[in-house]
């Protein structure tokens, strides 16, 4: 097998990878995987790109807390490499403040840096980097790559801005936005078909249970619906959306909450989970009978269909909306349901393709083209590390 780069996109309580052949033009998914710490028996799952299980191990729990997972990870990629090389591991890392606008090389002075940040995404940002801390223990020497997701939208003035005295603008107190890894594996995917499709004015939507819409026009993210931190915008599994700042000055004020109890509140507590009193995940709530469910996906499309309204007042029309992410590839109900809100914009979906999950789902009559593209974070990973690794950069 030739050089190889592992992948590691951790979430809130495992942790996907995917082993990249790099000696292509375009890397090539060998083999994926989840790590799973959080399970009574946590483990980790190994599978071929079609998804054929190869290989799977669990561990006692003390023992997956210190390091034992990626003990196993390394020692099954070394077997399967041979004389092969892993040439480095890439990362997401959610939040890349104002200073980390490409992928760079960890080193030190990195992992502080990107530690300082963690105010700014107190869930995602300490479970980005604590693989980071490991792979360093068990492969000191190993090339590590952090890619971003905030790198994607390089937002002009107004759609960057809050208004606030400008003086916090210039501490990087703007809005950044997210999910630019999959929103940039999307762009690519849109190229793939045609030169047109760069053309077109296209709101894609990453609904799962991080949820945001980008505006993107000739590969570029005009707008997005998340801001300084991954709180902002849709309604997600468990975090609330853009909410009246004015409630959590009356939280902190007249409910006496501390500011740990208001984050853990609108981090963990709130979206749907909240509204639904029932479960954060979708699947879930389509297939409950409990009104308090259905209210929670009701809200859920509201505010998707209210904020590509927004994204399409960015990009002056609407020509395209791609589907992706848990729900936005999965979840035909969530999706005919927010097109038929935007239906006064031209949208109309054909009722079969759309219960199949093909990739086009528009009707023939409909004035805007409706697509669902799986997204691959990792994919885009791989990119930026086989780049990065051809400039020679060296930590």
């Amino acid at each position: 097998m030739p050089d190889a780069v592992l992948v590691l996109n951790a979430g809130s309580s495992s942790i996907k990878f995917g082993l990249f052949d790099i000696e292509r033009t375009e890397p090539h998914l060998k083999f994926k995987g989840l790590l799973d710490e959080q399970a009574k028996a946590p483990r980790i799952v190994v599978t071929e790109a079609s998804g054929k299980e190869l290989f799977e191990k669990r561990r006692p729990a003390g023992e997956a807390e210190s390091n034992g997972l990626f003990i196993d990870i390394f020692a099954w990629i070394e077997e399967c490499l041979g004389r092969a090389r892993l040439a480095a591991v890439g990362h997401r890392i959610v939040h890349g403040g104002r200073d980390f606008s490409d992928p760079v090389v960890v080193t030190d002075r990195t992992l502080g840096a990107l530690d300082a940040l963690t105010p700014l995404a107190p869930l995602h940002q300490p479970r980005c980097l604590a693989p980071v801390r490991v792979v360093r223990s068990l492969r000191p020497g190993l090339t590590q790559i952090a890619c971003f997701d905030t790198a994607f939208h390089h937002l002009a003035p107004p759609a960057n801005r809050f208004a606030i005295p400008r003086h916090f603008e210039e501490r990087g107190i703007r809005r950044y936005g997210f999910h630019g890894l999959s929103f940039e594996y999307v762009a690519s995917r849109l190229a793939e078909l045609g030169p047109e499709w760069m053309q077109k004015r296209t709101v894609v939507a990453h609904l799962g249970n991080g949820a945001s819409l980008c505006a993107l026009r000739q590969g570029t993210s005009l707008d997005t619906t998340m801001g300084l931190t991954p709180l902002d915008g849709l309604v997600m599994g468990t975090r609330c959306g853009t909410i009246d700042p004015g409630m959590l000055l009356y939280l902190l004020q007249e409910e006496n909450m501390s500011p740990d109890e208001v984050q853990h509140l609108l981090y963990e507590k709130s979206g749907l989970l909240g509204i639904s009193g029932v479960s954060a995940d979708m699947r879930a709530l389509l297939a409950s009978q409990e009104t308090a469910a259905r209210e929670a996906i009701d809200l859920f499309v509201f505010r998707a269909a209210a904020e590509v309204a927004v994204m399409a007042n960015t990009l002056g029309g609407l020509d395209s909306l791609v589907f992706t992410g848990g729900i936005g590839e999965h979840a035909a109900e969530v999706r005919q349901r927010i097109c038929d809100r935007l239906a006064w914009l031209g949208v109309r979906l054909d009722a079969a393709a759309n219960a199949k999950g093909q990739q086009s789902i528009a009707a023939s009559h409909s004035g805007v083209d409706v697509l669902v593209i799986p997204t691959s974070e990792e994919t885009t990973i791989a990119r930026h590390c086989r780049a990065l690794l051809n400039l020679g950069t060296q930590v």
